[in-house]
């Protein structure tokens, strides 16, 4: 069997433990042994910088230490970023399964791995150690794009988009015209599923 080495940031959010949030307890630098080793601090701490997909996701605080300069003695995540930039990482078991599979709209073998989420606002499928990949699909580049654009309307209006323009006989297969801005309030909106969404009308 082939174990796949988890990242610094899948690490990191294993021993934190996040809640639905994005807040976690604090977290000492001396608990960064046996398997969370490779999380020892550097010079500024090269994994939990600003630019990193950790600081994307989440506000990070960090306590330094008064007696021995600028070292930091522990960290905490202390709630997730508002402005949208949430980290686009996908665990690379999930990614490679997608890949496998055809454009859930064109049919297409060339596909990305696309958040269902379009809001990506659940912390645990930002989590790339709570991630399932019933969270994904596989979207063509063209498809992924419109779903993008669509997913960035439905944000600034906070009104989902109507199967209908599609020809599709019905709007939402579960909810309705206004998005509630929690995590599940994309569901049953056409690009969230696409499979589900014509599954669905097949049954009725």
């Amino acid at each position: 069997m082939i174990l796949i080495s988890k990242t610094k940031k899948e690490l990191f959010l294993e021993l934190a433990q996040p809640d639905e949030n994005g807040v976690s307890r604090w977290v000492d630098v001396s608990e960064f042994i046996g398997v969370y080793e490779p999380l020892t601090l550097g010079n500024g701490g090269s994994w939990c910088r600003r630019s990193t997909s950790l600081a994307k996701t989440y506000i990070i605080k960090k306590d330094k230490s008064i007696t021995s300069g600028n070292s930091i003695d522990r960290l905490k995540l202390d709630g997730l970023r508002e402005d949208g930039s949430g980290s686009q990482y996908i665990n690379r078991q999930i990614q490679r399964e997608i890949r496998k599979r055809r454009c859930a709209i064109l049919g297409i073998s060339e596909v990305e791995v696309d958040h269902k989420n379009g809001r990506k606002n659940d912390p645990r499928v930002m989590n790339s150690s709570t991630q399932r990949i019933n969270d994904f699909q596989p979207l063509s580049k063209a498809a992924n794009d419109a779903k993008r654009q669509y997913c960035k309307e439905c944000k600034r209006s906070g009104k989902r988009f109507d199967a209908k323009e599609l020809g599709y006989p019905i709007s939402y297969i579960k909810g309705g015209v206004r998005h509630d801005g929690s995590p599940t309030g994309c569901e049953g909106c056409f690009w969230y599923d696409p499979i589900e969404f014509r599954y669905y009308l097949a049954k009725l």
